[in-house]
């Protein structure tokens, strides 16, 4: 049985894509071991069929944090059997591509951001090119590289001449389970950063006396957000919520809002994975008008796009949109329709052949 280690900069805890990658990888045969971070408010992490192996590190952000990471991930992967080595992200790229030379092994490089695009990167010159030059000196090397979103595969494609293959990161089909609240509930899961548009939430609900808004996960902007929501009663921060309890949260939303602003290519082309688990959860989407998720939103009927940022113009969308029943039920169809076709089962086939 074929040894994998996946190295992933996060905790775990929360990261759906990376335990649907190796809960695949284990059902074809090979044995995953999924490397991450221990952090000092890390959860337990819940038993997993897989192995796990999370590296306490001293240093929790910034430059010696990555820098700490990789040598760690360095001397792990060095004295741990491995057949295939699995880098997440361009900040686990380096050691993964050292070890793969020095043990002569195949690796795979799924990238799920298009990293050095990322608009925490927009003012830091040299940690940017830093990042960039690292990219465009391993990149060209690899063979077996995916990726997240169409358009982004198609900017690494023209970029490197390399081919790239789209892997969404599709929920697993579930059954649904209706709702039986009567609250009307706006929902927010993800990362809690600059630009997912939770601003832009908050000011909302100001005009939206009557709704709540649940916030859900974690990030570098939690405390500033923390702290604006304290003084807006309709708001509830619920925290990080691992991934396998997250489903029984999200049912229970009227509308899942996904808000991301358009600050650079990273977030311009991405396809957050918190739409596809709306539609898994039959909740219609209000989404940014940016090329990816509009398109996935107006080919399957699951929501509406926004297209003026504007807290009065989002509260009347959906003012408007829970009103009219009719609209609403016929996008709620939608979604439970899409959830049958937007799934991890449809697209491991070719997370698969990456590794064959």
């Amino acid at each position: 049985m074929k040894r994998v280690i996946l190295a992933v900069s996060n905790d775990l805890t929360s990261d759906q894509r990376l335990h649907k990658v190796c809960t695949s990888l284990q059902k074809d045969g090979f044995a995953p071991l999924l490397v991450g971070r221990k952090k000092k408010d890390s959860l337990p992490l819940p038993s997993r069929t897989y192995a796990t192996k999370r590296l306490p590190l001293f240093f929790q952000k910034g430059k010696l944090f990555y820098l700490e990471l990789n040598i760690r991930l360095f001397f792990f992967m060095l004295f741990t059997k491995v057949d295939v080595i699995t880098a997440n992200d361009l900040d686990t790229l380096l050691p993964c591509f050292l070890i793969a030379k020095l043990k002569a092994k195949r690796l795979v490089y799924d990238s799920h951001e298009y990293f050095t695009e990322l608009p925490e990167l927009a003012n830091r010159i040299i940690e940017k090119k830093t990042w960039y030059f690292l990219e465009k000196t391993i990149f060209p090397t690899l063979n077996n590289i995916s990726t997240v979103s169409k358009t982004i595969a198609l900017e690494y494609q023209k970029k490197y001449g390399k081919k790239v293959r789209l892997v969404r990161n599709l929920p697993q089909y579930q059954e649904i389970t209706p709702s039986k609240t009567k609250e009307k509930i706006l929902i927010y899961q993800g990362a809690i950063n600059t630009g997912r548009g939770l601003e832009l939430m908050l000011e909302t609900m100001a005009f939206l006396p009557n709704y709540m808004l649940w916030i859900i996960g974690d990030g570098t902007l939690l405390n500033e957000i923390k702290a604006k929501s304290e003084k807006i009663q309709n708001v509830t921060l619920m925290g990080k919520i691992p991934f396998d309890e997250l489903k029984s949260f999200t049912p229970n939303a009227l509308l899942g809002l996904s808000l991301e602003e358009d600050l650079g290519l990273n977030y311009r082309y991405a396809l957050p994975n918190k739409i596809f688990d709306y539609v898994q959860a039959g909740v219609p989407v209000i989404c940014s008008n940016l090329p990816e998720m509009k398109a996935i939103v107006e080919e399957y009927g699951i929501g509406k796009v926004l297209f003026d940022r504007k807290p009065e113009i989002l509260a009347k969308m959906i003012l408007e949109l829970s009103s009219n029943m009719m609209e609403y039920d016929r996008l709620k169809a939608n979604c439970l329709h899409a959830s049958k076709i937007l799934t991890w089962e449809n697209e491991e086939k070719t997370l698969l052949s990456l590794y064959h």
